[in-house]
């Protein structure tokens, strides 16, 4: 059964301002980080105010990249809205826009990649959540894009979501403030983070060792994870980091940064899944063991675990020492990324 968008228009807006009132507002102090530089004294960063900070700027961005051109695109574009305007906590965006500030660019370069960055999470959110895939009827604490509009809509959704983001990248990035050849990276790196050695291949692997058991290695599991999860975050900060004018070599050290962190932010998913409940994560809790899947948890055990999301945290810190404190914002994510609760 489809329902029009507007039905659920209320809810989504009140999602889109509120949406770290739970994760920054009330805690305010697990969200400041603390910054030691040299002899220099400690100074207080405040993530949450910091991520509502760039907020308006994302929505406003996000609203403006799903307008229906024409009445016969209305119900795709609506599909397309649901999904990308539902609330979450942009982190690929605010990593993208704290790259490219790092390294002395704004928010007027580095929006347009992280529109496309939301746009590609967004659809493999859609796709996840399909009958054929983890088959989830809740998603952000609604109905998934499919359970509104019907599988068939929501596939094409997904689709049209992950190729405008490579258009609007393309069309939107400034070329008088950015070389062509930076904007060709960043839309060659995005393509690859959602190919057969990016998101797609690692949900297959995903899914080849569902219900395998001890066959799945904590290899295969990295391999996975790698790919499927930390290869959008990974693309987030270099992206970021390109459009801001970073060196080659600086670019590494950001993909360094990211690549942990997005391991840390998948072993942090399945610590969730376990010890939270379907309406602290907004979704379905305890998936992962309904279908057997293979989850740094079952492999390490709940201690394990969070001792290997401490140490990818603290690996991933140690590659951004050198930027010192231009790098807090992205410093303040990497601990947040361990310390959410959803």
């Amino acid at each position: 059964m489809r329902f029009s968008f507007l039905a659920l228009a209320a809810a989504s807006v009140a999602s889109r301002t509120e949406a770290f009132a739970p994760v920054f507002g009330p805690k305010a102090a697990a969200s400041s980080f603390t910054l030691s530089v040299a002899s220099e004294p400690a100074t207080e960063f405040d993530l949450g105010e910091y991520i509502m900070s760039k907020q308006p700027a994302i929505i406003k961005a996000l609203e403006e990249s799903v307008v229906s051109p024409e009445p016969q695109t209305d119900l795709i574009s609506e599909s397309m809205r649901y999904s990308l305007m539902a609330g979450g906590k942009r982190i690929r965006p605010v990593l993208c826009l704290a790259a490219c500030e790092m390294f002395g660019g704004d928010e007027e370069v580095a929006m347009p990649t992280a529109v496309a960055l939301e746009m590609i999470h967004t659809m493999s959110l859609i796709h996840d959540d399909l009958p054929s895939m983890d088959n989830d009827d809740l998603r952000r604490g609604n109905p998934t894009n499919h359970v509104v509009y019907g599988e068939d809509i929501a596939i094409l959704a997904g689709d049209s979501l992950l190729s405008t983001s490579f258009q609007w990248v393309a069309q939107n990035t400034p070329q008088d403030k950015v070389e062509a050849t930076r904007i060709l990276d960043v839309i060659a790196r995005l393509g690859k983070s959602v190919g057969a050695k990016g998101l797609a291949g690692g949900q297959v692997m995903d899914l080849v060792c569902e219900g395998k058991g001890d066959d799945v290695t904590i290899e295969d599991l990295r391999w996975i994870h790698t790919h499927k999860t930390a290869a959008l975050l990974e693309v987030a900060v270099a992206s970021g980091a390109i459009l801001g004018g970073a060196t080659p070599e600086e670019v590494k050290l950001c993909e360094k940064f990211a690549l942990n962190i997005g391991l840390a932010f998948q072993v942090a998913d399945d610590i969730l899944d376990i010890t939270q409940s379907t309406e602290e994560l907004g979704k379905t809790a305890g998936k992962d063991d309904a279908v057997d899947k293979t989850t740094y948890p079952k492999l390490l055990g709940l201690d394990g675990a969070r001792a290997e999301a401490e140490r990818l945290v603290s690996e991933a810190k140690e590659a951004l020492e050198s930027f010192g404190e231009r790098a807090t914002p992205l410093l303040a994510l990497a601990d947040y990324i361990i310390d959410r609760k959803n």
